[in-house]
């Protein structure tokens, strides 16, 4: 029996050492990529995550690699996508995830670029309401404001750059939480990589194969019209609503239908809770509140203490003061000194003495602040973040950017399993939007939207997703039927 045991710890052990082996190392020799993968995240685009080493700092890290198979357009696009990573690295915020060095890798017969991120060790947002779920109803009011209160100060900042960084990609798979209740955002770097990219480059960026489970974080306009940071606080909202409920439930793999999400939003016994997400979710993208102005909501807002406003003065001037400045004058103080003291009329003043303080407390409290859990709402007007001009879409793309049929992909062989789709008239546009769900037989999840116009027809359209490699010929009669069918049910002009 001790035999077995030891065998099977001796294989546990191997095993370990196994995945902690070194594959490869950054050109510096400073990030060592173990081979141990990782999951952070729905991150569209990439295609292998690893585990590393930070041998300066002692600390793991992500080893990315995004994948590019078209070695000449990338060669074509070097000096841009150098622009472009180096811009990403300054963007530095304590609730968003690092991203720590890139570089390029290109060998005869793939070009990538290999970036290093912040590795976020406790799990995403989605798996922490998971296990909350198993042993609690309902979240714990304070947490869910202070989960908020760092997301949206996250958002708050990457609105005001100029230009503005939309996230375009929050969900409760891209938000990480450490143990400490520090809230990470991860993945902004996709949709600032993806928007600035021409379309040679972009198709593994630009082919959205959203899982249909988390199709409800993005808004009616997402993908087929020029959308701008409500974005984000539509995807905000769900995520807050999510925070609030432990889960909003969907039937297995399908999308979260619209009576889960309403059952969820009147399950909230807060009328202020149900106001604030109401106004992240309105289907008008102009009417959605900033995030900034979200920070000043009454379900959030709170006048810092005293003790918050003078940690941050601290931590910001923390270089004018010695490493261990507070063990040092910890060490000075006379304890039984009176620090603070309230005078009462004809009763003994309440006192307060530095022996009551625990200095300990004191140290953990200056560490959050440090790390980002406890951040300053803004009080002024927020000023803008200057990030270099790169980062906006050239003007002569623009309409690149708003169009929602890529360059031709390579011809699709998988067969079509399953097909929703969805035709909504807009009084903004004026126009009827066709937003289609098709399930292949790997169980590859993808998500078309299209503004229909007027000389749009099923077949046509059809053979056109045949054409960018959306479809197989063999679906193409079967897909044209299914749209005529749902043009005629919705009494759309097309059918």
């Amino acid at each position: 029996m001790s035999g077995a045991a030891e065998t099977e710890q001796a294989a546990s052990q191997e095993e370990s050492e196994d995945e902690s082996e070194v594959l490869e190392e950054s050109p510096c020799g400073r990030w060592q990529k173990r081979k141990e993968q990782v999951n952070q995240g729905n991150l569209p685009g990439l295609q292998s995550t690893f585990l590393a080493m930070d041998t300066e700092e002692g600390v793991e890290v992500v080893w990315n690699e995004l994948q590019f198979t078209d070695k000449k357009a990338f060669r074509a696009h070097e000096e841009k996508i150098k622009t472009m990573f180096e811009q990403l690295v300054v963007v530095d915020h304590p609730n968003i995830v690092k991203v720590h060095k890139y570089w390029l890798d290109i060998k005869e017969t793939k070009a990538q670029v290999i970036f290093i991120t912040e590795y976020v060790s406790s799990g995403s947002l989605k798996q922490f309401l998971k296990k909350t779920k198993k042993n609690h109803k309902a979240m714990n009011a304070r947490a869910w404001k202070r989960w908020c209160t760092q997301i949206l100060s996250a958002l708050s900042y990457l609105h005001s750059c100029e230009p503005p960084i939309i996230h375009g990609n929050l969900t409760s798979d891209t938000i990480f939480i450490q143990h400490n209740g520090l809230i990470k955002i991860g993945s902004v770097w996709h949709r600032v990589f993806a928007k600035a990219m021409p379309p040679e480059l972009c198709s593994p960026l630009h082919a959205e194969q959203e899982e249909q489970r988390n199709l409800h974080f993005f808004p009616p306009e997402y993908g087929h019209v020029a959308d701008g940071t409500a974005v984000d606080i539509f995807s905000f909202g769900m995520c807050a609503l999510e925070m609030a409920v432990l889960e909003i439930q969907s039937n297995g793999d399908t999308c979260v239908s619209k009576e889960a999400i309403e059952r969820a939003r009147h399950s909230l016994d807060d009328p202020n809770m149900q106001e604030f997400i109401l106004g992240c979710l309105l289907l008008n993208p102009d009417k959605r509140p900033t995030a900034h102005n979200l920070l000043f909501h009454r379900v959030l807002f709170e006048v810092h203490s005293l003790k918050l406003l003078a940690a941050h003065c601290f931590i910001s001037n923390q270089y004018l003061w010695p490493e261990n400045v507070v063990e040092e004058k910890t060490k000075e103080l006379d304890l039984t000194i009176v620090m603070a003291e309230i005078q009462r009329e004809g009763r003994s003043p309440v006192q307060w003495r530095y022996s009551e303080v625990s200095f300990l407390e004191l140290d953990k409290f200056l560490e959050d602040v440090r790390n980002g859990i406890y951040p300053l709402m803004n009080f002024a007007t927020t000023r803008p973040h200057t990030l270099p001009r790169s980062m906006s879409q050239p003007p002569e793309d623009s309409q690149k950017a708003k169009t929602p049929t890529p360059e031709p992909f390579d011809v699709e062989t998988r067969k079509v399993v399953q097909m929703q789709c969805s035709v909504e008239w807009s009084e903004e546009t004026r126009q009827w939007h066709l937003t289609l769900l098709l399930v292949l037989e790997d169980k590859l999840h993808r998500q078309l939207s299209y503004d229909l116009l007027p000389t749009d027809n099923p077949r046509d359209l059809a053979a056109d997703l045949v054409h960018y490699g959306f479809i197989s010929q063999d679906d193409c009669d079967k897909l044209a039927l299914f749209l005529e069918n749902a043009f005629h049910k919705h009494q759309s002009p097309l059918s």
